[in-house]
């Protein structure tokens, strides 16, 4: 039944070999950066291009701030202690993500809660996180969001960009400013991406990126914290172990982390993002032919939501059902061609099965249908 998509996938790589979900390209300075940072012997979390690292990606994304990190997991960790997360502490979140943002939640000893998504976005609902809020909080004595059945606190938002498509970050902002919490933006997903001509992760009171092998750029592993000057600072300086400048005595003053990217991987991801534009040009693309192609099937594409520019990180087609999920998922990987399910919701994990939840009528409806689809940028676009 799939043996025409197999095709056409085949057809874009122009290979019968094994074609990966995603895959890196190394065709600009890579080499010569890292070369540059082996020979100057600064590999480690102290050299030029971590500096040059984090100017380069305010520049991009229009940040006030980026402060580099050595994975995305980290960044969220930093960044959700900066939103004031603390233990006990409750955090709304989406259910349909990869496990880094709750394990980020839970590295804070808080705890999510999850909030359905919508199908456009694929992303944090706002209309379902008011519903919730609605239903189970208010705003106490002390301008706080408390949940009506015990004294916890909701502290924070935390929403996921899936596979690059922006959540409805406007009418997201509005539920947070009314009710009081700090939005901090899992961005990891779409470097590249544009809600309304702005920058995903420059939307809230922070944002994390992900360089992961995975991602549109990588540096083997990274991550990096977008913000403003003063949270940008505290992040650098609790990302270095909370270490006091001095010329040579350790001070540090309080319980830091060892979270600083190397310099050996920022140098990688340098050369990675002078062709960010280039990579996400292709991939849109991609996204074009596929959509075109599977215009008249039983597939549903995942096309960018309105007023958004998506870096499509990864495509995505929406199944009729389960068994047509798995159908697709077993003759397409059969046959060489990687496709993967969408996560599974992380209320479905044990870890995390204990965790206050809304009604996720969308985000089962989508877990029982989506599928990746290969996106690694085109050969044609390698030259």
């Amino acid at each position: 039944m799939f043996d025409t998509l197999v095709r056409f996938i085949r057809d874009q790589y122009r290979t019968d070999d094994f074609i990966p979900l995603h895959a890196p390209v190394f065709n600009g300075h890579e080499r010569q950066y890292v070369a540059e940072t082996i020979e100057s012997t600064f590999v480690s979390s102290v050299g030029e291009f971590v500096d040059r690292f984090e100017r380069d990606m305010v520049q991009y994304t229009g940040s006030a701030r980026a402060v580099a990190m050595v994975n995305g997991t980290a960044a969220l960790h930093i960044a959700l202690q900066l939103a004031g997360v603390r233990r006990g502490d409750l955090v709304a979140t989406q259910p349909l993500t990869f496990v880094a943002t709750s394990n980020a939640i839970a590295y804070c000893g808080a705890e999510p809660v999850f909030v359905d998504v919508d199908r456009e976005t694929l992303g944090l609902s706002p209309k379902a996180l008011e519903a919730w809020l609605q239903e189970s909080a208010f705003i106490n004595n002390d301008g706080e969001c408390q949940l009506l059945a015990d004294d916890r606190i909701i502290r924070a938002c935390l929403p996921m960009h899936t596979f690059g498509h922006p959540v409805a970050l406007d009418a997201l902002l509005d539920v947070c400013k009314r009710w009081k919490l700090a939005l901090v933006e899992d961005a990891a997903e779409s470097l590249g991406s544009f809600y309304r001509g702005r920058h995903t992760g420059t939307f809230g009171l922070l944002g994390t990126l992900s360089f992961n092998g995975n991602k549109i750029i990588t540096t083997g592993g990274g991550g990096m914290i977008l913000t403003d000057e003063g949270l940008g600072a505290r992040a650098k300086h609790l990302s270095t172990t909370a270490k006091q400048a001095h010329p040579y005595e350790y001070v540090h003053d309080q319980v830091g982390y060892n979270y600083r990217l190397p310099n050996l991987n920022a140098a990688l991801g340098c050369a990675q993002l002078e062709q960010i534009e280039a990579f996400v040009g292709a991939k849109r693309v991609l996204a074009e032919r596929y959509a075109e192609h599977l215009r008249d099937s039983d597939l549903q594409f995942v096309s960018e939501p309105p007023e958004c520019r998506s870096n499509y990180w990864l495509n995505a087609v929406i199944c009729k059902g389960r068994e047509q999920r798995d159908e697709l998922l077993r003759a397409a990987n059969e046959q060489g061609v990687m496709t993967r399910p969408i996560w599974a919701l992380m209320n479905h994990l044990p870890i995390y099965a204990h965790c206050r939840r809304g009604e996720l009528r969308n985000a089962e409806w989508l877990e029982a249908r989506v599928v990746n689809l290969p996106s690694s940028v085109l050969p044609e676009f390698q030259q």
